[in-house]
Parts: C-alpha cells; sequence; structure tokens
C-alpha cells in the first residue's frame, strides 16, 4: 500500500493512497504514489496539494508541494489554453496567458482530443464538484 508518509514535513490532512493505481495513462508504471492536501512544509499556517513520488525505496524529493491558488491558476490555464485561438491578442483568462508559440498551440487541444476518453470523465467530475461547492451557500 502506499499512503501518503506523514512523517515528513507535509503533513496530509486528506489523501489519495495507492494513486499509482488510478494515475490514467501512468497507472501502474508511475512513481506518483499518493496525492494530499495538508499543512503546508514551507509554512505551518498554510495549506498546500502534494504529488507523493517514490523511488521504489524511499519518498523521492522529486515530490511536489504546491500552494492551492496555483493548483487553481493551472487549472485555469489548461481550459484557457483548450479554448485559446492563435489570431486572438487577448488572453481567455484573468491571468493573462499569452501564446509563446504560435506554431504548437494546436498540439494542446490535438492532445487533449487524442485523451479525451480518459481526459473527459476527470474534467465532468471536476465541474461537478465545483458546481456543488458553489451552489453552497457556506464552507
Amino acid at each position: 500500500m502506499n499512503n501518503a508518509p506523514n512523517n515528513l514535513s507535509h503533513k496530509p490532512i486528506v489523501a489519495v493512497n495507492d494513486y499509482d493505481k488510478i494515475d490514467a495513462i501512468y497507472a501502474g508504471v508511475t512513481d506518483a504514489r499518493a496525492l494530499s492536501i495538508g499543512q503546508a512544509q514551507y509554512d505551518p499556517k498554510e495549506i498546500s496539494l502534494k504529488v507523493w513520488r517514490h523511488t521504489g525505496t524511499k519518498w523521492s524529493r522529486q515530490s511536489e508541494e504546491i500552494p492551492i491558488h496555483r493548483v487553481l491558476d493551472l487549472n485555469i490555464l489548461l481550459f484557457a489554453s483548450l479554448m485559446t485561438e492563435v489570431d486572438s491578442k487577448y488572453p481567455v483568462s484573468s491571468l493573462r496567458e499569452e501564446i509563446i508559440l504560435e506554431n504548437r498551440v494546436e498540439e494542446i487541444r490535438d492532445y487533449y482530443k487524442r485523451n479525451e476518453k480518459m481526459l473527459m470523465p476527470r474534467v465532468k467530475e471536476l465541474q461537478a464538484i465545483i458546481n456543488n461547492f458553489c451552489d453552497k451557500k457556506t464552507v
């Protein structure tokens, strides 16, 4: 079993254990063993999300801890990029994303289309959870 460790600097509050078994196209062949949300290692007053990577013998220093706002911004960037039109000079989101390689923008949509069968259920689940969260008057 691959449980998020609770003896390291990031302190999980809620975890997805055995994530390596459900890591989409990487299921069964990934070093990402768990996901968690908990006390940030960089500031005990902050909450962060973490991808726990394992080398096979120990927890990896390659594990990523990300502040919540950056996780949300990455999601905004993903969907804004899927909606970006190369000939438009205006960003899709408040992040003010900019096209760096115009000739490669379509690759993002192409990747999504090739993997839509795997990605769409996650997108719909995210949408349902966000809608449910937004419909509640208090957290």
